[in-house]
């Protein structure tokens, strides 16, 4: 029995979308919710940029978007997708035939942008493009790049419009019998993308690509981002997500892991609960977890740790992870697995011992997982 059937109340029901696959990555249905992120180096420095695409996958990225402005970064797009270990998507604006040039380069989805890609007969260029080299597209409706004809219906953007720039573009990818496409409906501010994303569930059955648009820097951006999307996932909408930081890229793809673990929607590496710290505290927690943080980005098995710095709350804390430490007195505190007291630790040696704990349990972990896979 799960946990979900213990606790019913942590259930979240996902909306039901068709899948297609960016690369050989699935997306909707039953698939995992995938986390993207962008390279921010010229594309047209492969070195630079290919080696950004490798510190994002490192961190978790299951699709990397790579943006293609002019003819010298299409131009390196070959070499770029050769050497990324993800499949990518180009970030196409104004210029369709930069979106037939990365097709042939090979990327695995073209984002595309209702509001500027121009006429129909050019997005129809696209999509034979995109038929013919295998590529996905993302629909990419922006509240501030909408087409003119739509703000002058509605006076400015809203979800409505949003709504409407979507479907149409929908309409034309399917008169063109092309039906592997995913579409967002961003915008920076939070109510209006929550309610276009709203509105753009109940019409289509299509994946969703969630993300609120330039959210800000580094704190600003998660919490927006946290908000806007965490609600949205909550409902049981969005089958891929990107939060879009003023920062490094790496940065974008752990706050999304951090949002959809902190709603069960996906695990990877270690889900640290640990307290605020106040007087009571044995050891010095936000150091402890600070330096626990940095030495366990390695680990990729999904894993819990509980870092409390004293018995008020430690103990409890402890029950529910697969490793914990409450802070004591006279200079040490207790160890515990899977929920029980298993011995004291002083705090001199706490961080080393911790590391070897958790390593030690995740690769028990993984070879559990390996052994129960089945046998061809």
């Amino acid at each position: 029995m799960t946990l979900n059937h213990i606790r019913p109340w942590r259930n979240i029901y996902r909306r039901k979308s068709r899948q297609i696959h960016v690369g050989s990555v699935p997306v909707g249905g039953d698939a995992p919710i995938t986390v993207q992120t962008m390279t921010n180096t010229l594309t047209s420095d492969a070195k630079a940029t290919i080696a950004q695409i490798q510190a994002c996958a490192d961190a978790g990225a299951d699709i990397v978007r790579v943006s293609c402005p002019d003819e010298a970064s299409t131009a390196t797009m070959a070499e770029i997708v050769r050497e990324s270990p993800v499949p990518l998507v180009a970030d196409i604006h104004f210029h369709y035939r930069r979106a037939i040039e990365a097709a042939e380069a090979g990327v695995a989805c073209l984002r595309i942008n209702p509001g500027n890609i121009g006429k129909p007969e050019r997005v129809a260029e696209v999509i034979k493009a995109a038929k013919d080299h295998g590529c996905s597209i993302r629909i990419g409706v922006n509240a501030g790049s909408l087409e003119k004809h739509l703000l002058d219906k509605y006076a400015e953007p809203c979800p409505e419009a949003m709504i409407e720039s979507g479907l149409a573009h929908i309409r034309i990818l399917e008169d063109n019998d092309f039906h592997e496409y995913k579409i967002s409906v961003k915008a920076s501010d939070v109510f209006l993308a929550a309610a276009a994303y709203q509105g753009l569930a109940e019409a289509t059955d299509a994946p969703i690509h969630l993300g609120i648009t330039e959210a800000g820097g580094l704190t600003s951006g998660t919490i927006k981002s946290a908000i806007g999307l965490g609600n949205l996932l909550w409902m049981g909408i969005g089958d891929t997500i990107r939060v879009s930081l003023s920062a490094d890229p790496v940065e974008e793809v752990k706050v999304g892991y951090e949002i959809l673990k902190s709603l069960g929607l996906r695990h990877r590496g270690i889900n640290i609960i640990s307290c605020p710290s106040c007087a009571r505290q044995g050891f010095d927690v936000i150091e402890t977890v600070a330096e626990l943080e940095k030495r366990l980005e390695h680990i990729r098995t999904p894993m819990s740790l509980s870092i409390i710095g004293c018995v008020v709350n430690g103990p409890g804390e402890a029950l529910m992870t697969d490793v914990g430490f409450t802070g004591g007195g006279a200079g040490s505190g207790m160890v515990y697995m899977a929920g029980k007291q298993d011995h004291k630790l002083g705090n001199k040696h706490m961080v080393d011992h911790i590391v070897g704990l958790v390593e030690t349990r995740a690769a028990e972990i993984d070879a559990q997982a390996a052994s129960e896979q089945p046998v061809e």
